[in-house]
């Protein structure tokens, strides 16, 4: 197990094989300092702690191999330098290095057993945020997903792209809370999703099914800090032969849309209840239409987006920055807004981010593209 977690380590930029080598720079420099200076200031007494620095990077044996190369060492600067206290620090190297290999042995059995939950929850997201396709019929689809923690692969954010008899359909969604219950949540719609889209003649059918989902997601799997579930979703259909949109904003955030070299915030004419809402506020859904013709395009965005802070603690103003671009291709839109939101941020993303960029290529397009 050693050595297979040893291959794993990933290598950041070269800054992890350095530092894999600092307790080597350790025992060195300490080495040095020992031969170099008078025997009074006694540097000697520093080496039991290469060992120590080792266990929280190195295997076992290679631990124990660089303890005994400290006791070596301090054998040998006996011999140069008398009344070291010798026998005090050799045992306490020993006693260190014992220490050191039992702390890395405990410390590779956690990073296996992190290895393979990450596994899991790799495959779990896969299954909830599985690849969309980049193209369906005449439209071309991209999606950006960003964790807010850095180790993490799954969240409350979720999307789905389908290509139906009714149209291609598309919904991005974000299940307020977290942990494994926002996941749950946001799975259970997804999956919903995946099989209304097909079976509903219009929006307003599936969202009638999606709050149902939620409502008993949110009955079968209580949660302490948060009583009930609740999403906001949207969800857009553009019908075969494209010309127009429709969409249905369930409380989400308003997408922006590309028409004509003007960029607008599609806001809902009548707004409609998030997810599990629908009981307390009502349940009438309105269904927005807008024109969708080739060469537009339509980002939609979870509020991890627009309500990204700098350090002055200012939004990212999403719609102005939408103006400045001029990037036809979906993927180049969602590469920028990634690059600019990191850097509006510092590099540090107070919650998850999901963001989808749809195109309208046009069949005269297409067919230019796949000649």
């Amino acid at each position: 197990m050693s050595a297979r977690l040893w291959r794993r380590r990933p290598a950041y930029s070269g800054r992890w094989e350095a530092a894999r080598l600092s307790p080597v720079v350790l025992t060195v420099l300490i080495a040095a300092l020992a031969f170099s200076t008078p025997r009074e200031i006694a540097f000697s007494r520093l080496l039991p702690a290469a060992p120590a620095l080792a266990a929280a990077m190195w295997p076992v044996i290679p631990t124990i191999a660089l303890g005994a190369f400290c006791l070596l060492l301090m054998i040998v600067l006996s011999f140069f330098h008398t009344d070291l206290g010798t026998q005090y620090t050799s045992a306490a190297i020993i006693a260190v290095t014992l220490a050191a290999a039992y702390g890395s042995h405990v410390r590779l059995q956690r990073e296996e057993i992190l290895f393979q939950v990450r596994l899991v929850a790799d495959a779990a997201q896969k299954v909830l945020l599985r690849p969309l396709p980049r193209r369906i019929e005449d439209i071309e689809i991209e999606s950006l997903y960003l964790a807010a923690q850095e180790q993490a692969r799954i969240g409350g954010d979720f999307y789905e792209a389908i290509g139906t008899p009714h149209g291609v359909r598309v919904l991005i969604g974000d299940v307020r809370g977290k942990g494994l219950s926002a996941v749950g949540a946001a799975s259970a719609v997804i999956s919903c999703f995946r099989e209304a889209a097909y079976d509903e003649p219009d929006l307003r059918g599936i969202v009638h099914r999606l709050e149902t989902t939620v409502t008993r997601h949110s009955a079968a799997f209580p949660d302490h800090d948060q009583p009930e579930h609740f999403a906001t979703a949207l969800l857009a259909e553009i019908p075969l032969g494209g010309g127009r949109i429709r969409i249905l904003n369930c409380g989400h955030p308003p997408p922006l849309i590309a028409h004509c070299g003007k960029v607008r915030v599609l806001e809902p004419a009548i707004a409609s209840p998030p997810l599990n809402l629908a009981a307390l506020i009502g349940d009438r859904y309105w269904v927005d239409t807008v024109a969708f013709v080739p060469g537009d395009q339509l980002l939609l965005y979870t509020d991890g987006v627009s309500e990204a802070r700098d350090h002055a603690g200012k939004f990212f103003p999403l719609p102005d920055w939408m103006r400045g671009q001029h990037l036809e291709q979906p993927r180049e839109l969602l590469d920028q807004l990634h690059r600019d939101l990191l850097q509006h941020s510092g590099g540090r993303l107070d919650d998850d981010i999901a963001a989808l960029a749809v195109r309208c290529s046009g069949v005269e397009e297409g067919r230019e593209s796949s000649a």
